[in-house]
C-alpha cells in the first residue's frame, strides 16, 4: 500500500516514518510538512539518514489522492477534521492519531477540547483506534482514531477488570507519569529544558481531556456510566508513560482472580505482557523497559491493608501511546498480522 504522512516533522510524524519505511506491506510516497517544506526528512529526523531520500512536501489533498492509499495524520487537534473528509470522499483511508474523531459524542467536544466538531457525521463511522479493544471494527474500515497515549496506557490496564467488575466501579483513580515528549515538537516554556530538568511537576489535575475517550470505552466495556479521577505529571524523562491506578474493592479477591482476569482478556495479544515479579529489579511495569516497542507492560499488587487494587501500566507514548498504534491499526485494517513492523525489542 501506498502511504502518506502528514504533519512528518514531528515526533509522531517521525516514528511513523521510522516505522512505515521499512514495513514490508507500506510505500512511503509522501511525508507533508508546512514548516520544513523541501528539506530532506533526514535533517529533521537524524535516525532516517541513508533510509530514505523523501523531502518534506507541503499539504495537499489532490496529490495524496493520487500517490496514497492510505494517509496517516500526525497532525495538532483539531487540524485533520477539515481535509479528513475530502480524502475520505476520494477513496482514501485515514488513521488519525488527533482527537478529531475518537469521540462518539459530538457535544463532548466543546466540553472536553473547547470547540464544535466539524463532522460529527462521522464520529460514529470512525473505529477507535485501541485494536485490542476493537481489531474487528477495523477490518476493512476507512477512518481509525487513535486512542490518546495516556488514556490507551489507562484503557489497557483498567479494561479486563472493568469487564469482570472486580472492584468498585465508582471509585477509579488514575494517576499518570508522562515524559516531555508527550508535549509534542514545538517548545513551550513547561517544556524547556531548564524548566523541566530535575522536576516533577502536577498538570491539568482536573478535568484533563483524556478523560473523555477513557470514561467512553470502560463504559462500553462495563455496559453502563463510567467516571475516573485522572491527574497526569511531567516527569524527567523524554519518553514513557506510567500509570498508577487505584481501586477499592467491594469484596474479597484473591491474586489469582486477578491473573486470571488479564489472562482471559488478553490471551493472545501479541503487544501486552502482564508483568508482576517476586524477585529482580523490574518486578512491576517500568517504561524505561518498553522504550521503542509497542508493547504495554501491565502489572498489579493487592494491598490488604486498606483493600485495595493497585494496576500499573507503561508505555512508549511515542509508539503504543501514538506511531506504533497507528501503524497496528493499519495492519488490523488490511487484515495483516498485527505484529508486521512492529516486533522492536527495547533498549536497555
Amino acid at each position: 500500500m501506498q502511504v502518506g504522512v502528514i504533519g512528518a516533522s514531528g515526533y509522531a510524524g517521525g516514528e511513523l516514518l521510522r516505522l512505515l519505511l521499512p514495513h514490508p506491506e507500506a510505500e512511503v510516497t509522501i511525508a507533508t510538512s508546512r514548516r520544513f517544506a523541501g528539506e530532506y526528512v533526514y535533517m529533521i529526523h537524524p535516525n532516517l539518514r541513508g533510509i530514505t531520500p523523501l523531502k518534506f512536501t507541503p499539504m495537499d489533498n489532490a496529490t495524496l489522492v493520487e500517490e496514497c492509499d492510505v494517509v496517516f495524520c500526525a497532525t495538532p487537534h483539531g487540524v485533520s477534521q477539515n481535509f479528513v473528509p475530502d480524502l475520505l470522499d476520494q477513496g482514501v483511508k485515514v488513521v488519525d492519531l488527533s482527537a478529531d474523531f475518537r469521540l462518539k459524542d459530538p457535544a463532548a467536544y466543546p466540553e472536553w477540547y473547547g470547540w464544535e466538531n466539524k463532522h460529527p457525521e462521522l464520529l460514529e463511522k470512525a473505529v477507535f483506534g485501541l485494536p485490542e479493544l476493537h481489531r474487528d471494527e477495523m477490518k476493512g474500515a476507512d477512518l481509525v482514531a487513535c486512542v490518546g497515549c495516556m488514556a490507551g496506557a489507562s484503557i489497557l490496564a483498567l479494561a479486563p477488570i472493568v469487564k469482570e467488575d472486580l472492584v468498585d466501579t465508582d471509585r477509579i483513580v488514575i494517576d499518570v507519569k508522562i515524559g516531555s515528549s508527550g508535549g509534542g515538537s514545538n517548545p513551550t516554556q513547561a517544556s524547556h529544558h531548564p524548566e523541566r530538568f530535575g522536576g516533577l511537576r502536577p498538570y491539568k489535575v482536573v478535568g484533563h481531556r483524556h478523560i473523555a475517550e477513557i470514561e467512553q470505552e470502560l463504559s462500553l466495556i462495563a455496559g453502563k456510566d463510567i467516571k475516573v479521577a485522572f491527574t497526569p505529571h511531567a516527569v524527567n524523562m523524554a519518553r514513557g508513560i506510567l500509570t498508577t491506578s487505584h481501586l477499592w474493592l467491594d469484596r474479597p479477591l484473591r491474586n489469582a482472580d486477578v491473573w486470571k482476569a488479564y489472562r482471559s482478556f488478553y490471551a493472545d495479544e501479541p503487544f501486552i505482557h502482564i508483568v508482576k515479579y517476586r524477585k529482580g529489579l523490574y518486578q512491576l511495569p517500568d517504561p524505561k523497559v518498553v522504550v521503542g516497542t509497542n508493547l504495554c507492560d501491565i502489572g498489579f499488587e493487592l494491598d490488604e491493608h486498606v483493600n485495595r487494587l493497585v494496576v500499573f501500566s507503561a508505555i512508549d507514548n511515542i509508539v503504543k501511546g501514538a506511531a506504533g498504534q497507528g501503524v497496528q491499526c493499519f495492519n488490523a485494517m488490511y487484515g495483516l498480522d498485527e505484529r508486521t513492523g512492529l516486533e522492536q525489542i527495547g533498549l536497555h
